[in-house]
């Protein structure tokens, strides 16, 4: 009777483990919640939408201006009065003027850093843009992760990049934060060798090579796969065993992976 009570409780388990590993799967809202009333791609609304809405992370697009003042931005340029302008090479004051859809201006990281600091639910998913000089990058990466120990924030902020001085940057100044690899052109096994959290790939790329999936986990990385919208790029994405789904739609993604 003990040799069957003790089998249920190794079957009880197994199955609890088997649960909680196809729920861990987790959502980050591509640019914050920016597809809803009242929010702008990369604006705070979008931020604050996204923990309203209780998803793993929120995204967001850096850069650094001219005179040294990170701020928020996808494009390497802003078109201001019908002009285009590179924001590394445009002065803050000339960025400041720049308007999101929703009206708001141009934020900083400074600005973005204390509205996250009031989210309850969402982490920060950091994405460094490449810029054309290296020292600008290096100057963006040490005044953003400063910003970030200096509010406590490092363990619910993670960075992302395409560049790979930006992923050595990070672990040189926060050894111990989380940075993943966007590019899609090294194997999980390559990523281990630099310190990386694991593979950021564009969803073609794994749906190319999924068995980077395994592989990654084998390593004990985690995986991103972006920009997932449509409803059955979203499901294969989530048969993959992915650990997260980077995507526009974050309610239509939690619905269907709650239904899975």
């Amino acid at each position: 009777m003990k040799m069957k009570k003790d089998n249920i409780w190794v079957w009880l388990l197994l199955f609890l483990l088997y649960t909680n590993s196809a729920t861990s799967q987790e959502i980050i809202a591509h640019r914050g919640f920016w597809k809803t009333e009242g929010s702008a791609q990369n604006s705070i609304t979008a931020l604050m939408k996204a923990d309203s809405i209780g998803v793993y992370g929120s995204e967001v697009d850096i850069l650094i201006s001219a005179d040294g003042v990170p701020v928020v931005n996808h494009d390497a340029t802003v078109t201001l009065d019908g002009k285009q302008l590179r924001v590394e090479e445009t002065p803050f004051n000339i960025l400041r003027q720049v308007k999101l859809s929703n009206g708001e201006p141009l934020p900083t990281v400074k600005e973005y850093l204390d509205a996250f600091e009031k989210c309850k639910k969402t982490k920060l998913i950091i994405e460094f843009k490449p810029h054309e000089k290296k020292e600008r990058e290096v100057e963006l990466a040490q005044k953003v992760i400063e910003m970030v120990h200096a509010r406590g924030l490092q363990d619910k902020v993670e960075y992302i990049s395409f560049g790979i001085h930006f992923l050595h940057l990070v672990r040189q100044i926060d050894p111990q934060a989380k940075v993943y690899y966007l590019n899609g052109d090294m194997s999980p096994g390559v990523l281990s060798t630099m310190g990386v959290a694991g593979p950021d790939y564009n969803y073609n790329v794994l749906f190319n090579h999924p068995r980077w999936v395994e592989a990654a986990h084998k390593l004990g990385q985690k995986v991103n796969v972006w920009t997932v919208n449509k409803s059955e790029d979203i499901q294969k994405a989530i048969g993959l065993k992915v650990d997260f789904i980077t995507t526009d739609e974050p309610v239509r993604a939690k619905e269907i992976m709650k239904k899975k």
